[in-house]
């Protein structure tokens, strides 16, 4: 199968995973509790007035009707009218997604700088201190929430040595130094979060950087003589970083859906900060928009981890065939 068969074929899927996503996102906020025309018109509006807006909005249709209407509008990347603001669901996605997509790759290409020296170090000198101090290190970003990381980051660098700001986004049209400024506001909340990432993807390269490390090709190149760097880095990483990829995919994703707590913490403008607002003001449609939108991103991270599994190790692609 060539890599252009096996990319569509995974497209498809991802089509079709998409599709129940939508009709699961759809029945469970309709059946939410709470009246979209009563949120939009207030207690106090007559019932003549609450049921011409029913159905001026399709309410008063069959549930199966609803969803087929917002699948069709979806597909044209109409996501209906924010509740709260007032404005096209997918005009504010847009206006967020960018900071939480900066925030997220941030996060995760500090932890995907840090884990894999350190994995590779740690299976290297396996029993050795340097094993133990990153398997403790591991330990701990994997047991500390990930907004006490920012709590702390917020206390040491920003309270105490004052280096960065407490919180904040400043876009780099908006400040005076361009990036500089918003990468001085990016620092804090993607190391918080890139050192709870760290933790997942070291342990991971370790354990795979072991199984690799003790394969008979690796004895083989050190029996002719080849040097350990050569060996470890040339070899045995460049096996055991396939299943890693799946891994810092599903960390990026992680990632993007989770920085709800962390953006608040940070008082960061992106998906997290608008979602929470969709769900405490019950905006519906913004609820919708802001799930399917972390749904996506889910599955096209999980899509860029096939295609590079695939591409790094062709058996995948070909079924298992040699």
């Amino acid at each position: 199968m060539s890599m252009l068969s096996y990319l569509v074929r995974r497209v498809g899927f991802l089509a079709v995973t998409l599709l129940f996503v939508t009709l699961i996102t759809f029945v469970v906020t309709n059946v939410l509790p709470g009246d979209v025309a009563v949120l939009i018109l207030g207690p106090n509006a007559s019932e003549a007035s609450l049921q011409a807006l029913r159905a001026d909005l399709g309410l008063n249709q069959p549930l199966w009707v609803q969803y087929l209407d917002w699948l069709w509008a979806l597909f044209q990347l109409d996501m209906g009218q924010s509740l709260r603001f007032g404005e096209p669901v997918w005009g504010l996605i847009m206006d967020k997604l960018p900071r939480s997509l900066l925030l997220a790759v941030a996060a995760t290409a500090f932890a995907v700088v840090l884990s894999l020296p350190l994995g590779v170090i740690a299976a290297v000198k396996q029993n050795e201190p340097a094993d133990v101090a990153a398997s403790m290190f591991g330990f701990v970003g994997v047991s500390i929430p990930i907004f006490l990381w920012g709590l702390v980051f917020i206390l040491v660098f920003a309270v105490w040595l004052n280096l960065f700001p407490t919180g904040g986004f400043v876009a780099p049209s908006q400040a005076e130094n361009g990036w500089m400024t918003t990468i001085r506001h990016l620092v804090l909340p993607a190391t918080s979060m890139g050192f709870a990432l760290t933790a997942y993807v070291m342990r991971m390269t370790r354990s795979s950087m072991l199984e690799e490390l003790g394969d008979e090709y690796v004895k083989l190149a050190r029996a002719k003589g080849m040097s350990e760097r050569v060996v470890v880095i040339r070899h045995a990483f460049r096996n055991a970083v396939i299943p890693v990829i799946t891994v810092i995919a599903f960390q990026f994703a992680y990632a993007f859906g989770g920085i709800v707590v962390l953006e608040q913490v940070f008082f960061w403008p992106g998906m997290g900060k608008l979602t929470l607002t969709a769900i405490q003001s019950r905006d519906i449609p913004l609820l919708q928009g802001c799930i399917i939108v972390v749904a996506m991103m889910y599955m096209l991270s999980n899509l860029a981890a096939d295609v590079l599994y695939a591409y790094f190790d062709p058996r995948i692609r070909y079924g298992g065939e040699n």
